[in-house]
């Protein structure tokens, strides 16, 4: 018998660094960020430019080790930037309260906040920061910015610095929101997963019972229990106002995708005299998140996957591996293939440049393929192709090279545990996803049978992805702790300055409805709409949407109403480009990116 043993981190946690090669859950490529920074070292000898435009700098982190971490810098109740991560952006560790309602001075009611910045480099006509959210809930803002914020930067213009930060509870922000004190265990725990709750008769029963037990772990574990009290999107909302304010800002620019949008959203609602840009992009509907008053985030779905069968059918038997005479017959191809391999899982047998023992590719697999497949269909819709003939012909391979080219995470027996009163690197928290999203929603008090009736409803709207996505509503059933801030409304706000709307014809998350709904609360506001699929413009590079993007940025234009744009690519192109200006590159290596929006891949 093996035996493993989790490796406990003793002293200041490798924050940054040599985290960058640990960073796991989300399974994002890590990459590091080079910033420009030549005019502001022409600018380097004047003490007032360095002050006005970058804030003040602790001068004995100006030369920073490689084993820099986040634990070298001391919370303070103000912005103290320090250099770091090679010397290329600027890291504080922001000390505010854990309840904004009655603050209180006592440590164990603190939150130390992670904040990173990377600089503008074109100070001629500079402008201020952009902050951005990459979305979740559990989102890493620390990660996200040294991974691309010098290619969201490129859109938005160098003449703006770029700032994020590890929203609380999360990455390098503490406390952290840990269910089980160990990877390890959190990885064993993943490892007993049911399937899909509609895989077999019974199921459903047994994912009900796994969520229960799995939300009354994490109430019971958490190291401190008042942080999910306080972990709602209001607490959220009121750190982003404190930040802003002590970077110097008035009002705020602000560039938010996926959860971010709720994040962005909340902010206008509750500060709209603070908004002085606002891009919103992928949106998740204010009221469906907020109160459960609708069901609208899977409308578009079926119409992502009708588009893999048009556009597979369009690109013909070179491009497109599952090709058929019509897309009605790749369709009902698709459903003899789910049916088959329901009653008949394929093999993947143990081999020198496959699994080391042997892996069944099973009917939940392949349903939550297709779901991830939705959300980026120029990046995945060929690979999707390519494997489905595999598993046609009863080959998983293919199925299990795609998976593994997807996960980063270290073998189980040598992942180190992290106590969550020490900062980390992470891509994002999986296990501060629910803590956020229930404490934002109403109660969910479900029976196992009230929760069959909602997995029907779900798969009524997409037959496609609807019970793979019941996931949303599973992850708050057991949850009884509830938050003591909690937004619900209006939502709606005459904002400073009209906000931008970015939305997909068609997303199998977010739904053009949603981006409309939205914008309806906020006069004067746009919805730019990109005649693309997946989830966020992102899914499909498109110059005309990032010109769009950095003229609200740099002047606050507004495309005119109705406004549609073009993508650069379609699903099935093979898209090489080498070269280009700098906006359209940018916007490609954004696509090129996996963002983590989509359910874990596993086997």
């Amino acid at each position: 018998m093996a035996y493993c043993y989790t490796v406990q981190a003793k002293g200041p946690s490798p924050g940054g660094g040599s985290m960058r090669s640990q960073s796991r859950s989300w399974n994002i490529a890590t990459r590091t960020v080079l910033g420009l920074f030549s005019l502001l070292l022409v600018l380097w000898h004047m003490q007032w430019a360095r002050t006005l435009l970058n804030g003040p700098i602790d001068r004995k982190s100006e030369h920073v080790d490689a084993d820099w971490n986040w634990s070298d810098i001391k919370p303070s109740r103000t912005l103290r930037w320090q250099r770091c991560y090679d010397d290329t952006y600027d890291c504080a560790r922001l000390d505010v309260p854990m309840d904004w309602l009655e603050p209180s001075d006592d440590p164990r009611q603190r939150v130390a906040l992670a904040v990173i910045r990377l600089r503008a480099t074109e100070l001629a006509d500079y402008k201020g920061p952009i902050f951005f959210n990459p979305g979740g809930p559990g989102g890493s803002g620390v990660f996200a910015l040294t991974n691309r914020g010098a290619l969201l930067q490129t859109i938005a213009g160098k003449n703006h610095d770029i700032i994020s930060f590890d929203p609380r509870g999360i990455g390098a922000s503490i406390p952290r929101v840990d269910c089980w004190g160990s990877e390890v265990k959190s990885r064993l725990w993943a490892l007993q997963d049911v399937g899909v709750v509609d895989a077999h008769p019974g199921v459903i029963y047994d994912a009900f019972a796994r969520a229960t037990a799995l939300s009354q772990a994490c109430e019971r574990n958490m190291n401190n229990p008042g942080l999910l009290l306080h972990i709602s999107t209001a607490s959220h909302a009121r750190d982003l106002l404190e930040i802003l304010h002590q970077s110097g800002q008035d009002k705020l620019k602000y560039w938010g995708f996926s959860y971010g949008t709720i994040l962005g959203g909340a902010f206008a609602a509750m500060y709209p005299d603070k908004v002085e840009r606002l891009v919103s992009d992928g949106n998740v509907d204010y009221r469906e998140w907020h109160l459960h008053s609708h069901i609208n985030f899977l409308r578009d779905t079926d119409k992502v996957m009708e588009a893999f069968y048009d556009f597979c059918y369009k690109a013909g038997p070179s491009s497109c591996d599952f090709y058929s005479t019509s897309p009605e017959a790749i369709k009902e191809r698709l459903e003899k293939l789910l049916e088959r391999i329901r009653k008949h899982p394929v093999i993947v047998q143990a081999a020198d440049m496959g699994p080391d023992m042997p892996q069944l590719i099973t009917w939940s697999h392949l349903k939550r393929l297709i779901s991830a497949a939705l959300y980026r269909p120029i990046f995945m819709f060929k690979k999707f192709a390519n494997v489905l003939k595999a598993l046609e012909d009863g080959d998983g391979n293919p199925f299990y090279q795609l998976v593994k080219s997807e996960i980063s995470t270290p073998p189980i027996c040598s992942v180190e545990a992290i106590p969550p009163n020490v900062p980390r690197l992470e891509e994002g928290n999986a296990d501060a996803f629910p803590a956020i999203l229930c404490a934002d929603s109403p109660p969910v008090e479900d029976t196992v049978e009230d929760f069959a009736n909602f997995v029907e409803q779900l798969k009524h709207i997409s037959s496609a992805a609807g019970d793979v996505n019941a996931l949303f509503r599973m992850a708050c059933i057991g949850r009884t702790v509830r938050p003591k801030w909690r937004y619900t409304g209006p939502f709606e706000g005459n904002t400073s300055h009209p906000i931008l709307y970015v939305a997909n014809i068609a997303d199998n998350v977010s739904p053009l409805i949603s981006a409309r709904n939205n914008s309806q609360g906020f006069p004067g506001s746009v919805v730019l709409v990109q005649n693309s699929y997946g989830h966020t413009s992102l899914s499909a590079a498109s110059t005309c949407t990032a010109g769009y993007i950095r003229a609200y940025f740099q002047n606050g234009t507004l495309p005119k109403p109705g406004t549609t744009c073009e993508p650069d690519y379609y699903p099935f192109d093979d898209v090489y480009p080498s070269f280009g200006d700098e906006q359209s590159m940018a916007s490609y290596e954004l696509t090129k990116l996996n963002w983590g929006f989509e359910p874990r891949l596993t086997l």
